[in-house]
């Protein structure tokens, strides 16, 4: 019989299930299943944590060697580097000693002009220190999840701060954690005060999240690239005098009478880690103007209890000196 007339194909009894491209299609539908469900609910992350937790020990356990090489480097480098830190430790306090008398001269001359010209003292607004904690899942929005809340006072409205300058505000207060939306959210404005013409105006966040902008600005205002926008206090919620934001572009256009101002944000959101969360201005000064009527309070019934010891005093006095003259009388 010629071979090519042969079955080639296995009997019934011996055929294992669906065929090798069912399999393939089966499988491939399931895992498309799991990644949408696990993008959209989460299913896969206590099966992920769970990985994460047993495989720790092996990771530590690999990177043990590393360590150790790296640990054994540190020491031997150890004394190199801790006196070139000394010497340079020893320039920056030298330095620093400087600017610290010159710093003290210039508030010395301050307190006094101010003194001067009768101007009240500068606020010292207090200030929570916070670090962030990851961005908030909106992916049309420009916010981040503080680790503190209302345990510790933060309140909603309470101006953000880092090193550089204002990132945001606090929109939303939970116990264990705050909710600050950044300046360059779409929905974010913020009272601004030109540094150079002092010249106030409002910026709002821009629609793509890339920065900020002026509106309604004039297109004959003087703005220029470079300049410095800070915080005019007028809203009541940010102090003023905070660095927010550098002009990077100004267009004017023939066909419309306002200017397309672009800013960029002084205080980067995307590198922000440790940041500062403020009171509010207006229940500072409401804080600190309670603050000055118990103290004025306090001291007038100091002053009303020293008048009556006083008038005591007196009062015994005379009677003495009653009955000594009655005593001569007699």
């Amino acid at each position: 019989m010629p071979l090519g007339t042969l079955d080639r194909t296995p009997p019934p009894f011996f055929r294992q299930g669906p065929s090798a491209l069912t399999k393939l299609a089966l499988c491939s539908a399931l895992a498309l299943l799991m990644m949408v469900a696990d993008a959209r609910f989460k299913l896969m992350q206590p099966v992920r944590a769970g990985f994460a937790l047993v495989l720790h020990p092996v990771q530590r356990l690999l990177l043990a060697p590393v360590d150790a090489w790296e640990t054994a480097g540190d020491y031997l480098r150890g004394t190199q580097r801790a006196m070139a830190a000394e010497d340079q430790a020893r320039r920056q306090l030298s330095a620093q000693a400087e600017r610290l008398s010159r710093a003290e001269a210039l508030q010395i001359e301050n307190d006094r002009l101010r003194k001067l010209l009768g101007l009240l003292p500068s606020l010292s607004v207090p200030a929570i220190p916070a670090e962030v904690l990851f961005e908030a899942p909106d992916p049309f929005s420009r916010r981040v999840v503080i680790d503190r809340g209302a345990t510790v006072g933060v309140t909603a409205g309470s101006p953000v701060i880092n090193e550089a300058g204002v990132l945001g505000q606090v929109t939303r207060v939970y116990p264990l954690s705050a909710e600050v939306t950044l300046l360059t959210d779409k929905d974010a404005a913020i009272p601004l005060l030109n540094a150079r013409t002092q010249m106030r105006n409002a910026a709002a966040g821009r629609p793509d999240g890339a920065g900020m902008e002026l509106r309604f600005l004039a297109a004959n205002s003087d703005v220029r690239v470079g300049d410095v926008m800070t915080t005019s206090g007028l809203d009541g919620v940010y102090p003023p005098g905070l660095p927010v934001a550098r002009v990077s572009a100004v267009e004017r256009r023939g066909d419309s009478s306002f200017a397309q101002v672009l800013l960029a944000p002084i205080a980067h959101p995307d590198s922000a880690r440790h940041v500062l969360v403020l009171l509010p201005q207006d229940r500072h000064l409401s804080a600190k103007r309670e603050a000055d009527v118990a103290a004025v309070a306090e001291a007038a019934s100091a002053a009303e209890s020293k008048a009556a010891a006083r008038a005591a005093k007196k009062a015994e006095r005379a009677e003495k000196a009653a009955v000594k003259a009655s005593g001569a009388a007699q």
